[in-house]
């Protein structure tokens, strides 16, 4: 097994894994063959290879946990929830059918049994194809939009269909919803009933022409679920997809996707990648088509295979794509739109740090001049580093240049870590170092027990002055270790909303070094180590708490390590010797105080506060409206709240208010101040205020 130490020049691993197929079809565009649903079954060689990867995970993952009943269970309910997540072809009677399976699955993969897996699988592909039948029917019914109906689009804890008319039941709203979708979205009633055909139709053909190799990539999923949620097997298609991933060599867009109940799901944006700096792309947004070129012809990919979706996103820099997406965090009742990219190359530089002074009037009248830095990954160039180039770029050596060019200029200092998913483990490390010096900054204990302290590789202090970390809970594994280790030595406040809490180290294990085969067998990712505090706690699960807090946007109960299934638990170790510094500490409560006081009164922190609790409100609606009187007031509802929210600034700014016809803009145009920041850059005015006047020595500055 790999020594923790070759972590330091490896990337942290994506946070959710890059290409989970919860579908498992061909490509949409061959011909339709027969309509009956071949009979799948595993060949010898996936048999050997599924005994191999579970004793891999059995023997050598963190959690060390024994092919049991228990784990059994785990497998059989993480591959229903893969094949069925809405629940929408199964019935009950199926279901009761698998049961025989919940505490024998472990002793099938200890003997490279795989014939429940395909036999369930096998029953799903047909539920699917009857499914697919009764829709096309459906589809030839008129849709009525004027009564009062809902929708139950949340549906990972519905109970099963107990027959075939539940079922219809279930399917008539939910097509009713998708053809009002797209009639919100402009087409008519007869170009909607005509794309949802063809899309129910191109379900039909990739699931005819399913694989022996989809199923076992999907089974084999599921088992390595069952240890944690950061492992995973990687097929070999999806190997040398998941390789171009961590290059960040990708010629595309720069976004991490999952499929999620039949939708493309953003689950990341590559920072610096052109749908990053495009600002129309968010995590939790939906691909519902996409068009090459700026005249190509849409092609809706809902139902398609997650890398057949990827290969169409993908293409040569310079060319252009067109996306239709869903947005995610404004609620089941927003508006599709249109997203042009530039497809490129992902480059450090788009990555890097950047930084600004704002000026902050403090409580005793002076103004403040505060520096902000934005971290938005941690990134190193290996390749030049290990070339020997002497200007590499790197996220600590881009701090330090702009902690450079910032001395002199600032009386205290922001790092922004919001929305940074981490990345190099050895930059968080260095990285601590500018601000605390010499000393230890993380603890990695393996499944053996053994621990392993890592410490700045160039010890000296470059900033000492009053200082305060933002994060939110996206901000996860290398930025919870940096932002943790800067709470633990007392030298600075952190800000913001609790982190992801991703504490856990993942290797890639390639699985031709345990068989005979010539052909590529693909990858396990496998979860190895756990992070921990100086402190002794481990960043796992609860992430690292803000000692004074500023809600964010991303929703801490949906995203997060917490919410993950089978995420390995909090817990901790013994402290290192770090020498801490309790003096800041002690302001803590006198910053809270302050903070509060004045965010009651701040109208800008209030509209922050408002657009929050709306967008929340937006996004926690589980039912939709069918009515099309109805969800046409909530659209003009949503798009009114937007544009009213951006002319409200604009106005501050004597900018022209935008009409109802212009869109709305977003990111960097829009008028819109970042709250939290300004907020953050206050709370350091007034670090600076309290230890002037003597409450306290808080830095040496």
């Amino acid at each position: 097994m790999h020594n923790v130490r070759i972590l330091k020049s490896l990337l942290l691993l994506p946070l959710i894994l890059m290409l989970s197929v919860t579908e498992a079809f061909a490509k949409p565009d061959e011909p339709v063959a027969d309509a009956a649903i071949r009979t799948l079954a595993p060949t010898a060689r996936q048999a050997s290879l599924d005994q191999t990867i579970a004793e891999l995970l059995s023997r050598h993952h963190y959690r060390q946990s024994k092919l049991d009943d228990r784990l059994s269970a785990l497998v059989l309910t993480a591959y229903l929830d893969d094949l069925d997540f809405s629940r929408a072809y199964f019935l009950s009677s199926d279901i009761n059918g698998f049961e025989k399976y919940r505490s024998t699955l472990d002793d099938a993969l200890k003997s490279g049994d795989l014939q429940p897996a395909y036999a369930i699988f096998n029953v799903y592909l047909r539920r699917l194809a009857e499914r697919t039948t009764r829709i096309q029917t459906l589809l030839q019914q008129e849709f009525r939009f004027d009564a009062d109906e809902s929708l139950e689009v949340d549906r990972k804890n519905a109970p099963w269909a107990k027959n075939m008319a539940e079922l219809d039941e279930f399917w008539r709203k939910r097509l009713k919803h998708e053809m009002l979708t797209l009639m919100l979205s402009g087409k008519d009633r007869s170009a909607a009933r005509e794309l949802l055909v063809k899309r129910y139709d191109n379900r039909l053909r990739q699931a005819q022409q399913s694989t022996s190799d989809d199923v076992f990539q999907l089974y084999m999923n599921a088992v390595a679920q069952a240890f944690d949620p950061h492992t995973a097997y990687f097929s070999p298609r999806n190997t040398e997809n998941f390789n171009i991933q961590m290059r960040l060599s990708l010629e595309g867009i720069g976004c991490v996707l999952r499929m999620d109940e039949e939708l493309v799901t953003v689950v990341e944006l590559v920072t610096g990648g052109p749908a990053d700096l495009s600002q129309q792309i968010k995590a939790g947004d939906r691909i519902v088509a996409v068009a090459q070129g700026d005249d190509g012809a849409w092609l809706d990919v809902v139902g398609w295979r997650l890398d057949d979706v990827v290969d169409r996103i993908r293409g040569q820099r310079g060319t252009v794509v067109r996306l239709k997406v869903q947005p995610g965090k404004a609620g089941v009742a927003a508006a599709e739109k249109t997203v042009r990219i530039v497809r490129d190359t992902i480059k450090l530089e788009k990555q890097a740090t950047k930084s600004e002074i704002k000026t902050i009037r403090s409580a005793d009248g002076r103004d403040l001049r505060i520096g902000t830095i934005t971290i938005p990954a941690f990134y190193s160039d290996f390749d030049a580093a290990r070339r020997g180039d002497p200007n590499y770029r790197s996220t600590t050596r881009d701090v330090r240049r702009l902690l450079d060019e910032l001395r002199g200029k600032v009386d205290g200092l922001v790092l922004d870590l919001r929305e940074n998913g981490g990345g190099s483990l050895q930059e968080a490390v260095d990285l601590t170092g500018l601000f605390v010096g010499d000393g230890p900054v993380v603890q990695v204990r393996n499944a053996g027990g053994n621990v392993e302290v890592e410490k700045d590789s160039e010890p000296g202090q470059v900033y000492d002055g009053p200082l305060a970390v933002l994060v939110d809970h996206a901000s996860a594994s290398a930025s919870e270790i940096f932002a943790g280790a800067i709470q633990d030595y007392g030298r600075g406040i952190v800000i913001g909303d609790p982190t992801f809490g991703k504490g856990t180290v993942q290797t890639l294990v390639d699985l031709n070094r345990f068989t005979k085969a010539k052909e590529s067998q693909g990858q396990l990712k496998l979860t190895i180590a756990k992070f921990y505090r100086i402190n002794g706690s481990s960043t796992q699960h609860r992430g690292v708490r803000p000692d004074i807090a500023i809600p964010s946007i991303v929703d801490s109960e949906e995203v997060g390590e917490s919410a993950q299934k089978n995420a390995l638990p909090w817990d901790e170790i013994a402290a290192t010797r770090y020498r801490s510094d309790q003096r800041l500490m002690t302001l803590a409560p006198e910053l809270a105080r302050r903070h509060q006081g004045r965010i009651a009164s701040d109208p800008d922190y209030q509209a922050f506060l408002r657009d929050l609790a709306f967008t929340k409100e937006q996004r926690e609606k589980t039912t939709v409206s069918l009515l099309e009187s109805q969800r046409r007031a909530e659209r003009e509802r949503i798009e009114t709240w937007r544009r009213d929210r951006e002319n409200r600034y604009r106005a501050l700014k004597d900018l022209p208010p935008l009409k109802v016809s212009d869109e709305v803009p977003e990111g960097k145009d829009s008028a819109i101040p970042d709250a939290a920041l300004v907020e953050s850059a206050r709370i350091v005015a007034d670090l600076i205020l309290l230890g002037s006047s003597g409450s306290a020595v808080v830095m040496n500055h």
